[in-house]
């Protein structure tokens, strides 16, 4: 007998979520993936992976992936279908020009894939018309560092929060978000008592509760809250005079623009006793160092440029930046974001930083690629895009790794674009999508685990996506389809790629080309030192932050430390800003202001989280945050289903009722799509108001009116089969042997027995029961003593127990004793835990408010209790709300911060 050889690897990746950039180890035996974990030798996490990350081996089945080309839903060979775009992209640029083209793109494809998109319809098109869902997430701060800084640049390391004084969130709730990197401020904290924490939002989020002080400012005031910070700094006579002196410009006028942001007006302005906002501005003054790190709250806004030139003014003005511990830190929301950025992914941008407006870096550009035609112009931002191509003015778009339907604002406008284009392509990993629904050509791409590349996170960090498995079906790299079509389009020269190293190698080329003398680059984005990488140095490369050149070989962690600036003084500049009123107030039609963000175990569209079961069970619903005193005036319950209007479309919500919300404001996740809830995509509620000068959508802001759904039942449903609700509301989330669905229904003439049996065909044996007392239906579906399919109806709605029929689901056989618990809905002690909080141990919320009774009173004596915490971490946010909760003056927190109703500040 041979003896059996077994050929064990460990690769390390990178995790594909949000910006901190972990890295991955993936563990595989003769091919196969066996174990994945966090990589210590990765600078980023250091071993630790969130919970998202360290459920990533659950979202790479091949079910649901697209695995053949297809041209009107057909099946057709990759010849076929890249001619067929090729031919169409040619012929519309005959007859109408360039910018009748144009390509939408996503921080989620490698920075090799982001170039030769570039490189084709900027160099070999003549189009700017590409843009990427990074418009949606980063332009605004991109915008602020190249207003002020001259440059593109993040001038911080995640090494800085380890060694700051005073860390100041704004608009970020990254312990759900990021929460890998706020576990490494958690450390922080802990190894340095004096360190001060603030938080900046409108609503007491999970990254609040660890906050020294948390300031509840009003939507949209933060130019208010950074000017009166300014002006605070120069009238305690807290500036660096030095430093504004040697490296910065624009002072004077910057100075006298804030002369009106006097603490009483800032505290009417922001919504906060001023006593608070002092001793915000107080800190801010004597800390020998600040971070301020900033994210979607702030960017996403029609004045989220101006927030972010705010917040870098008050950084100026004390020269807290380019030193360690200090400066203004805006974090990535995409795992390649900023690799996007690095290549002119934006339409009003060049590759390698440089500006399309400059005719020497446009000429530079055209040089290096040999190309027969440059863009001369902006392209049409993504707004703006989808509205050329809803007028007509764009016939053709390509769409990769992205589901703008989603993700844009105003998915009517979006909607009425795609159906009037000529020509819709979409390159995408899964068969089924709500953007793929309207796809003329689809193209199978690879996924993560596949994909081969390079990316680069919030602190400028470039590392390996290395690919793990082979790609399925006829799945390709994003970069080998966009060549092959660049070929048949007539450029097969300058897209004779075979393999990504070639692409980043040219990538890092151009980052050096004509670019500075005398060891100062005249750019800041500057890789030259790795363009003779060969193909072994390129698969064994290790994280590094540009730049990467002659005076940098190993990399640089933090910028502007010689205080030169990419500007042409080499001086920061000053941005004068002003607050101005927020759009689309609420008033009497719509009364309420909504607010959108993540929540903590699911990632943009669930493309890839809805692929977890282990990920569904902390939260499988969509949801309306409401303050209890404003559901009470609209008389709506805790978990009763509320329709929320606003003037642009509507949504169906469970609501859920949140103390930490600021009065008359609402709050609502973003992931949820016609995939997985009926209408749960509360972009359907939000308007195409953009900042003017980044042109990101204000995703934060908009007037609203609720009231509640009429429901006759709740149903509570798990099956092996996908099945078609054809409720009035219904949510899917993915289980480990099929799907649970929560729905609810207006029709009071069905039969439940009958409903479940249309919907479900297979031909077990089905048993039925009836309470009328308790107003309960339960049904049952058995084949071969195997659960196939259990639903629950009710008048009110009480979920069953998830676990509970999960472990029955997966018996090997079910007793006529387990039916009659299901049918009777006698759910065993040991599954009543409640909530699901910590998601690596299966920890409820009862065992939590349990142990906090037996004496557990911190995060540690929780984890020692039942080891909620001390895995990923990532429930650590939730934690400490529960015991925060316990805390009266927790409870009066907000009371005595807030100002609700006075016409004059509360001091």
């Amino acid at each position: 007998m041979a003896k059996q050889i077994f050929e064990q690897n460990v690769c390390q990746t990178t995790c594909p979520y949000c910006g901190v950039g972990c890295g991955v180890d993936i563990t595989t035996i003769n091919g196969v993936i066996t174990d994945l974990n966090g990589s210590k030798s990765h600078p980023a996490n250091l071993g630790k992976l969130c919970v998202k990350g360290a459920n990533l081996l659950e979202t790479i089945s091949h079910d649901g992936r697209l695995l053949t080309p297809q041209i009107n839903s057909q099946p057709v060979s990759w010849g076929s279908a890249t001619s067929f775009v090729a031919d169409k992209f040619n012929q519309l640029i005959e007859k109408y020009g360039p910018n009748s083209v144009a390509l939408y793109v996503s921080g989620q494809i490698l920075t090799e894939d982001y170039y030769v998109a570039n490189k084709l319809i900027k160099g070999y098109i003549g189009s700017a018309n590409i843009d990427t869902n990074s418009r949606l997430c980063m332009s605004s701060a991109v915008a602020a560092y190249k207003r002020s800084l001259g440059s593109d640049t993040v001038p911080c390391t995640y090494e800085d929060i380890e060694i700051t004084d005073l860390l100041v969130l704004i608009g970020s709730n990254a312990a759900w978000t990021h929460p890998v990197l706020f576990q490494r401020m958690q450390a922080a904290k802990d190894a340095n008592p004096n360190l001060r924490i603030v938080v900046i939002d409108p609503r007491k989020t999970a990254t609040a509760e660890f906050a020294d002080l948390f300031i509840p400012l009003k939507a949209g005031s933060d130019v208010s809250l950074f000017n009166g910070l300014l002006h605070y700094l120069i009238t305690e006579q807290a500036l660096d005079n030095e430093y504004i002196e040697r490296h910065c410009q624009g002072f004077d006028l910057t100075q006298s623009s804030v002369e009106q942001y006097d603490l009483c007006t800032v505290s009417q302005t922001c919504g906060v006793a001023a006593k608070h906002i002092k001793t915000f501005y107080k800190w801010f003054a004597q800390s020998p160092s600040t971070i301020s790190f900033y994210s979607q709250g702030v960017n996403q806004s029609l004045q989220g440029v101006d927030k972010c030139n705010a917040i870098i003014n008050c950084h100026l003005a004390t020269g807290k930046i380019g030193k360690a511990g200090s400066g203004p830190f805006s974090i990535t929301g995409q795992p390649n974001a900023m690799g996007g950025r690095e290549v002119g992914g934006l339409a009003n941008m060049l590759a390698a930083h440089m500006n399309i407006e400059d005719i020497t870096h446009r000429e530079t550009v055209q040089t290096f690629w040999d190309s027969p035609t440059l863009c001369q112009e902006q392209g049409l931002k993504a707004v703006d895009m989808f509205n050329a191509i809803k007028d007509g003015k764009i016939k053709a778009v390509w769409i990769m790794a992205t589901n703008p339907l989603v993700s844009l604002p105003n998915r009517n406008a979006v909607i009425e674009a795609l159906e009037n284009c000529e020509l819709v392509v979409v390159s995408d990993c899964v068969d089924k999508n709500d953007t793929l629904a309207y796809a003329d050509v689809a193209f199978p791409a690879t996924t993560w685990a596949e994909k081969n590349g390079m990316v680069t996170n919030s602190e400028r960090r470039i590392s390996r996506q290395r690919g793990i498995i082979s790609a399925p079906g006829e799945a390709r790299h994003d970069w080998q389809i966009i060549c092959d079509v660049a070929k048949k389009m007539g450029f097969e020269t300058a897209f004779n790629y075979e393999h990504p190293v070639e692409i980043f190698r040219e990538h890092a080329a151009l980052s050096g080309f004509n670019n500075g003398s005398n060891g100062h680059p005249a750019r800041d984005f500057d890789i030259s030192g790795l363009q003779t990488l060969t193909q072994e140095q390129y698969d064994n490369f290790t994280p590094t932050s540009w730049p990467v050149n002659d005076t940098y070989p190993n990399g640089c962690a933090r910028m502007f430390n010689d205080g030169l600036y990419f500007t042409p003084s080499g001086k920061a500049t000053f941005i004068a800003v002003e607050q101005s009123a927020n759009k689309g107030k609420p008033g009497e039609a719509y009364p309420l202001l909504l607010n959108s963000g993540r929540y903590r175990d699911q990632w943009h569209s669930m493309t890839r989280t809805g692929r977890s079961f282990s990920l569904a069970k902390h939260t499988k619903e969509p949801f309306l945050s409401i303050h209890p005193t404003d559901a009470k005036l609209t008389s709506i319950e805790e978990g009763q289903l509320v329709g929320v209007t606003s003037e642009f479309g509507h949504v169906l919500l469970p609501c859920v009722f949140d103390k930490g919300l600021r009065r008359k404001t609402l709050f609502a996740p973003i992931h949820w799509t016609q995939q997985t809830a009926s209408n749960a995509n509360i972009s359907n509620c939000f308007s195409q108001r953009v900042d003017p000068i980044s042109g990101q959508p204000d995703s934060k802001y908009v007037a609203v009116k609720i009231h509640a759904a009429a429901v006759a039942a709740h149903i509570h449903l798990f099956t092996r089969q996908d099945i078609d609700m054809g409720t009035d509301y219904w949510v899917k989330a993915k289980t480990n042997f099929g799907y649970e669905f929560i729905a609810a229904t207006g029709d009071t003439s069905y039969d439940p027995l009958q409903w479940c049996r249309s919907r479900f065909d297979v031909d077990g044996d089905w048993a039925y029961y009836e309470s009328s007392a308790e107003g309960t239906q339960s049904i049952v579906c058995l084949l071969a003593d195997q659960l196939q399919f259990v639903a629950f109806f009710q008048t009110d709605k009480a979920l069953v127990n998830a676990q509970w029929i999960d472990d029955l689901f997966n018996a090997d056989t079910v007793s006529a004793s387990d039916v009659s618990q299901l049918l009777s809905r006698s759910t065993g002690t040991e599954y009543l835990n409640g909530k699901i909080i910590c998601s690596c141990f299966r920890i409820g919320e009862n065992q939590i408010l349990q142990a906090m009774k037996e004496g557990a009173d911190s995060i540690q004596t929780l984890g020692n209790a039942l080891k909620c915490g001390t895995n990923c971490g990532s429930c650590k946010g939730e934690l400490q709300v529960l015991l925060n909760s316990q805390s009266i003056d927790n409870e009066r927190f907000l009371e005595d911060t807030v100002i609700l109703y006075t016409e004059t500040p509360y001091v």
